[in-house]
């Protein structure tokens, strides 16, 4: 793997691209610090003028705290996770992993949040399904789950550090390398070094390469540290999975260029006003003029000289203004959020009642949209590592379509009147008190939410065991049969 560092030209290509939205959705001092780059210099503007405006550059970030907005709310109930099936030891794994996906203490709910908040800023999030790395042979399951081998994580990548890939005709991956960058002081000096780490994956093997810089900063040489077969080798597939937007619901891309028109017509309209309260002295005489003007100064006029001040009228700053205010508007309207814009000069102000409604609602099907988005990628990850430890687990993720604690009390009414229709099916009860409960109790652990579960089965199955009992079918016959079939 000698061009192990080469990179995919949409890579390439896109690179710039990241960076600039990380800084604009990060604001602070991260983009103060790259403030040259998005600050635009005025024709012939001197260097003293430019530099000063760049030393009181700020930024008022609406992208960051909407893109924030839609996570926390998408995630304000948890999703919904179901393990059907008669595997006790699977069930105690994945309670575990639900609480700690990651080997860091990250709940998946909390992981998968992140990973949404990636993907409206950069269009995609990677997350790679690991196992631990066990030296001696492991013969049986047990053997496994005492060292630890079967304890699968999830590891996210970022997508500057995806440098290269390759998919198949049937839009598969094939492989894919990951390079990741980090400082180290194995000697506790003040010396700091950089290590470089590259992943290759293919369909049924892992090589990992790396590289340390000398204390002058050269790169050094890259070498083969580890290799072997992943996780999800048995599935022949590589063990990463992207949680990707579409171009219509990838916010950052959106509004990037709104934000940045909005940030350098807000500091022109700072610079201006501040410069307007020093007002600028202006001499009408023909001879020369030598003298200084200053507060503690006095000056000599001729008969015939004039002297006065001049300062903006302020037509244009009240242009500015509402133009600001309009740019932030539409930065709020392309992310489907003009509920959200406020402000007493808003255009919002001027919307009826029903139009506010109708905008939040498009909201709502935005959200649900992404909550669609990340059940889906949850329910695939989850799905590959049941496999790979052969769980025998029926799996299934639901929930994120709700966004409004108040909502309950008509789920409530809702489910009380489709129970009153009589329906005769034990399977709709049994699901439909599962996902009442699992709402109700969206922030209790995993642990507590599978036995919520057993119960409801076993209490739905107690029932009709009951009914049987007590003469529900007319003859035993007909009874034991469907017995026998549930």
């Amino acid at each position: 793997m000698h061009n192990i560092n080469i990179e995919h030209p949409d890579y390439i290509r896109s690179k710039p691209i990241w960076r600039k939205y990380r800084d604009l959705y990060a604001g602070g001092e991260q983009l103060r610090e790259h403030a040259p780059e998005y600050l635009v210099r005025r024709s012939r503007e001197p260097n003293e003028v430019y530099f000063e405006r760049l030393s009181r550059v700020f930024y008022e970030n609406y992208i960051g705290s909407i893109i924030d907005w839609y996570a926390a709310t998408l995630m304000r109930r948890e999703p919904i996770i179901t393990f059907d099936g008669t595997n006790q030891t699977g069930k105690t794994f994945f309670t575990a992993f639900s609480d700690d996906c990651d080997l860091r203490g990250t709940t998946i709910t909390e992981f998968f949040r992140n990973q949404l908040v990636q993907a409206l800023i950069t269009g995609t999030g990677y997350i790679v399904v690991d196992f631990p790395r066990v030296a001696g042979p492991v013969t049986t399951r047990a053997q496994e789950d005492a060292v630890g081998k079967s304890r699968a994580f999830l590891v996210d990548y970022s997508p500057d550090e995806v440098i290269n890939w390759s998919y198949d005709t049937d839009g598969q991956l094939e492989w894919i390398v990951v390079r990741t960058s980090s400082l180290r002081n194995a000697t506790g000096s003040d010396t700091w070094a950089k290590q470089t780490r590259w992943i290759y994956y293919n369909r049924e093997a892992f090589r990992t390469y790396q590289s340390t810089a000398d204390s002058t900063g050269l790169a050094g040489r890259i070498e083969l540290i580890d290799e072997g077969r992943h996780g999800l080798a048995r599935q022949a597939r590589v063990p990463l999975f992207r949680l990707q937007t579409s171009e219509g619901l990838w916010l950052m891309n959106k509004a990037a260029l709104l934000q940045l028109e909005h940030f350098n017509k807000s500091n022109a309209l700072s610079w201006a006003l501040t410069m307007g309260l020093f007002a600028t002295p202006v001499i009408y005489s023909e001879r020369e003029w030598s003298q200084i003007v200053g507060e503690s100064y006095y000056i000599q006029l001729g008969p015939d000289d004039r002297f006065g001040w001049t300062e903006p009228e302020g037509h244009v700053f009240q242009i500015a203004a509402d133009n600001l205010e309009r740019l932030k508007d539409e930065i709020y309207r392309v992310c489907h959020l003009m509920v959200q814009a406020g402000g007493t000069s808003s255009a919002q102000t001027s919307q009826s009642g029903l139009s506010k409604q109708r905008d939040f609602s498009i909201t709502q099907e935005v959200l649900r949209a992404y909550g669609d988005t990340v059940k889906h990628t949850m329910k695939q990850v989850l799905c590959a590592i049941n496999v790979a430890r052969q769980d025998g687990l029926a799996i299934d993720v639901s929930g994120l379509d709700e966004f409004d604690i108040g909502d309950f009390s008509v789920e409530l009414d809702d489910a009380k009147k489709l129970l009153e229709l009589g329906i005769q099916s034990e399977t709709l009860k049994t699901q439909l008190f599962k996902k009442l409960a699992f709402k109700y109790f969206c922030d209790v652990r995993q642990c507590v939410k599978n036995q919520i579960a057993e119960e409801i089965d076993r209490s739905i199955a107690s029932n009709i065991g009951g009914k049987g009992n007590c003469g529900g079918d007319k003859t035993g016959a007909g009874g034991a049969e469907r017995a026998s079939a549930r």
